[in-house]
């Protein structure tokens, strides 16, 4: 992970990041904390006792590298472990530690989840360690925590209490964090349906070594439509982060524009925070001079020149549908009506398709079918606007938590062929 020059004031870092992971519910009013190093030693860190759902920036704390302070409160009681963990690791620049429900299960169980479910996880989580009980607060659990650290781990499962991470920046920390709870999930979820499916060294590489180099354009002035699907594309962007629909580092949105462009996600930024300049124009094969469009970029454009109806497109990573990426398991939609009337019948995506620069993901989708489970890579959804997108991304990850949720009570029982030529007629599906 590329250090980056940091230009939000510490407090205010501290603050909107935990906002965020509250926001997610992936930490609790008292539970958590976040730090970020200095260069003089001096270390920001949230507050003991402070409801983490209502930070302000001045609840932050500086701790000096002298030992005193600076703040309103005191200092998180577990910064003890923060400070041994800069020691052993001068590398790290910023420290999240949280107590996700997922990655707690997995505290509890003396265990830690296996990241090669999904290459992003895998890469973003960095090596993953496991430290040793001690009381919360304690030199004693400052010490096993870092000597795990040094032992080269960066995100860490602590016995019985919940996670730490670490990285070279807080904004690359909550990434390291989102990603491993994000593995840790889609490992409950799909042990839940059956045998999962982790990645090998080979089907690592390909992931982490696809890239899309298109030559670049100067864009004329934006159009009235270009400008509209600019902040829609945004606005769900951000609703789909919000929901845990897509996670900040992975995935893309893409809206045609006309019949030889389309406007797509850039690649290597926050989903969440992307603004409407971010957004990349592809045209012609060619991509807005000074961005980087997503690395899905070809999968896209393949499958806007193969279907002309198709008018934006998703590639996500909901947790339920990506569980049912990493198993052998069917997606059935054919469940409820909502859910076959939205999504007709999924196809199942062998692995790395959609890495290939042949097209062959665009057979993969069309009109009987708008939406596809990829192989250790989450889910493929097409609409004829981004709203019907993001609505059939939405239906898809509610069925499959429903189905998910059912066989914990029973036999799952689809829909009979009557019932499905009975919708076929109503709705004129064909």
């Amino acid at each position: 992970m590329s250090i980056q020059r940091p230009l939000i004031h510490p407090r205010d870092e501290i603050m909107q990041t935990m906002s965020r992971i509250y926001g997610y519910r992936m930490t609790t009013t008292s539970g958590g904390n976040l730090s970020i190093r200095e260069e003089n030693g001096d270390i920001w860190i949230s507050p003991a006792r402070v409801d983490k759902g209502n930070l302000t920036r001045n609840d932050i704390v500086c701790v000096k590298a002298d030992g005193s302070t600076e703040g309103l409160h005191p200092p998180s009681s577990e910064f003890p472990f923060h400070k041994a963990i800069y020691a052993a690791r001068p590398d790290i620049r910023a420290i999240v530690h949280a107590h996700p429900v997922a990655l707690v299960a997995f505290s509890i169980c003396h265990a830690a989840p296996n990241t090669r479910l999904f290459h992003q996880t895998h890469s973003i989580s960095g090596n993953v360690g496991f430290a040793p009980y001690a009381c919360p607060g304690s030199e004693e659990l400052g010490q096993s925590i870092a000597a795990t650290f040094a032992q080269g781990c960066d995100s860490v499962i602590l016995e019985n209490h919940g996670v730490v991470v670490g990285s070279d920046s807080l904004a690359s920390a909550f990434e390291r964090f989102e990603a491993f709870e994000f593995a840790g999930k889609t490992s409950i979820k799909a042990n839940q349906l059956g045998t999962v499916r982790y990645l090998d060294d080979a089907q690592l590489k390909q992931a982490a070594n696809r890239s899309v180099k298109l030559p670049t354009f100067e864009p004329g002035i934006a159009t009235e439509q270009e400008r509209e699907l600019r902040l829609k594309l945004c606005q769900f962007l951000k609703r789909g982060c919000r929901q845990r629909l897509l996670i900040s580092t992975e995935g893309s949105f893409s809206a045609r524009l006309g019949d030889d462009s389309y406007l797509i996600t850039p690649t290597q930024k926050d989903r969440e925070s992307l603004s409407i300049d971010d957004l990349v124009l592809v045209k012609d094969g060619h991509s807005e001079i000074g961005k980087k469009p997503s690395r899905a970029a070809l999968a896209h454009q393949a499958i806007y020149a193969k279907h002309p109806d198709v008018q934006a497109i998703v590639f996500a990573h909901p947790v339920n549908g990506t569980a049912f990426s990493v198993t052998d398991v069917k997606f059935d939609t054919r469940t409820i009506p909502e859910s076959y009337v939205f999504l007709l019948d999924v196809a199942h995506v062998p692995y790395g398709v959609q890495y290939q620069n042949d097209g062959s993901i665009a057979d993969h989708v069309s009109p009987k079918g708008p939406a596809a489970i990829l192989e250790n890579d989450g889910v493929l959804v097409t609409g004829s606007s981004i709203l019907d997108a993001f609505d059939r991304l939405e239906v898809l990850e509610s069925t499959a938590e429903a189905v998910i949720n059912a066989k914990a009570i029973g036999d799952v029982s689809a829909m009979s062929q009557s019932v499905i030529d009975e919708l076929r007629s109503a709705f004129n599906l064909g």
